[in-house]
């Protein structure tokens, strides 16, 4: 398996995880008419924009074909105002690939980049149904606070984690 920083020419492979992981993270969770409706197209063209953004960090897992099995990315949303901090907004790893070490060694990689870039704290927010809160607790999260959020017509709760020391996530 090789972790590696994404480009744009990732944004393709990219897409197809984000769009497969949603349908089978949330299909208990958000309505199954616009998990249906998602686009590789349009999450495509959302990749781009997000790999060309200053400030944003990807990486990807390829496995030994070289297809992309799942990614990670971060950086410092516009809404978080706490110094040196900054933000993991996805993490995706295709279902037959998960438990593998994958998100160990994603969630490394970008920790590795938020340490070298002085953040402190790092947050994460996860809707509550979503297993991997689990994932983000065993590596050290805690949860912040619960917040209501509207997503596709369904009102859900969105956990806010905040991790204050991210040195036991590099050992």
């Amino acid at each position: 398996m090789l972790i590696r920083e994404a480009t744009v020419a990732d944004a393709e492979g990219i897409a197809k995880v984000h769009v497969d992981c949603w349908r089978t993270t949330y299909k208990d969770i958000m309505p199954s008419d616009f998990l249906d409706n998602l686009s590789y197209e349009k999450r495509k063209e959302l990749w781009i924009k997000n790999l060309t953004r200053d400030g944003n960090y990807v990486y990807v897992a390829e496995n030994n074909e070289g297809r992309i099995v799942g990614f990670i990315s971060g950086g410092k949303r516009e809404t978080n105002k706490v110094e040196d901090s900054g933000d993991l907004t996805s993490i995706y790893i295709l279902e037959n690939f998960q438990r593998m070490g994958i998100g160990k060694n994603l969630i490394k990689e970008l920790f590795f980049k938020f340490e070298e870039l002085g953040f402190k704290t790092i947050f994460a927010e996860v809707l509550e149904g979503n297993k991997s809160r689990y994932f983000y607790e065993a590596f050290g999260a805690e949860l912040l606070k619960t917040e209501k959020v509207k997503m596709a017509g369904a009102e859900l709760n969105l956990l806010v984690y905040e991790w204050k020391d991210i040195s036991p996530v590099l050992l």
